[in-house]
């Protein structure tokens, strides 16, 4: 190799001038032939192994080309085209690596500045979970909050709705009951098993239930304006109701027989009352049998019994017949 003295080798290391080499001028040496000493580096042989003591300026001998050892250092340096190199390694001596690049060297931490960075990773981790449950925290009373505030809205809001139902319901039964207190009439129900025989009275009238027909038998009621006297065939009331547990049949021959009587002035006459203007019934006009009274008898069937309804005064004919219009009762 061939080096200038005006020209760095390649790493920036000065060449070192060799035995047999002039200053500037090349390298000459003649294989297996000592070389003279030159600059304080002792005579090599190209090839043969050199003895520590036989070079100069602390280097080991050694054959020029080949790694060299150090002995007591531990450290194995080798001379290659002039160049020493680290065992193991093809960084040169003097720590600069070939290519003219510094070597990069780890950097060891001592334990308390490991402690240190721990604590601070700790420190910070604690910040961001304390920041996450606070963020939590916050949005969970939010939302409690939120929630609340629907569920009072929600029940404020049923509460006003049955407030106002409540009203509404007041109202309109306060207007019914008006209504009911102008209405002049008032509706009788009779014995449910007895077909439940319905129509509308005076509300003037008062009512008493002689026989309310619970264990069977015939049921009697009575109608009178204020109040019911005291019951017999000589009596007048405004309307007498009978339910006899007998058939329309039984019933309608009875009568026959009472206008059969010489004596009797009793007339009949089929007609349709109630409120559909659809029951058939017989209508007597005249002296009420087994009485000195003139008044009107309508029957008519109801199931297997037969139904009888008895005025025993003309003056109360308006009120009967209005009332004979709002008749019902079950089939």
């Amino acid at each position: 190799m061939i080096m200038d003295n005006k020209q760095m080798p390649f790493g920036g290391i000065p060449p070192m001038q060799m035995p047999g080499q002039s200053q500037g001028g090349p390298f000459n040496a003649v294989p297996g032939q000592p070389q003279p000493t030159t600059n304080g580096l002792p005579n090599a042989t190209l090839g043969q192994p050199q003895s520590a003591g036989s070079m100069t300026s602390g280097m080991p001998g050694g054959i020029l080309g080949q790694p060299q050892s150090i002995m007591g250092g531990g450290v194995s340096a080798g001379v290659t085209s002039g160049v020493g190199m680290a065992s193991g390694t093809n960084v040169p001596v003097g720590g600069i690596p070939a290519g003219g690049m510094p070597m990069v060297q780890q950097v060891k931490l001592k334990p308390e500045e490991k402690k240190d960075i721990a604590g601070l990773i700790k420190t910070i981790a604690i910040i961001v979970l304390s920041l996450i449950a606070v963020t939590f925290i916050g949005l969970f009373i939010w939302m409690n909050t939120q929630y609340n505030d629907v569920q009072s809205d929600v029940q404020g809001q049923i509460d006003q709705a049955v407030a106002k139902a409540r009203d509404e319901q007041t109202s309109k039964l306060e207007e019914e009951f008006v209504e009911r207190e102008k209405y002049p009439y008032k509706t009788f129900s009779g014995p449910i098993d007895y077909g439940q025989l319905t129509f509308e009275y005076p509300k003037t009238w008062s009512v008493y239930v002689g026989d309310d027909a619970i264990e069977g038998g015939d049921f009697n009621a009575y109608f009178n304006p204020i109040q019911v006297d005291t019951v017999s065939k000589d009596t007048i009331n405004a309307l007498r109701v009978t339910i006899r547990n007998d058939s329309f049949d039984v019933v309608a021959e009875e009568y026959q027989k009472e206008m059969d009587k010489k004596d009797s002035n009793l007339t009949v006459v089929s007609t349709k009352i109630g409120a559909s203007g659809e029951i058939v019934a017989n209508r007597y006009t005249g002296t009420i049998p087994k009485t000195d009274l003139s008044g009107f008898i309508v029957t008519f069937k109801i199931r297997d019994k037969t139904a009888i309804l008895q005025t025993d005064s003309v003056l109360f004919q308006a009120e009967f017949d209005k009332l004979l219009g709002t008749v019902t009762f079950n089939e």
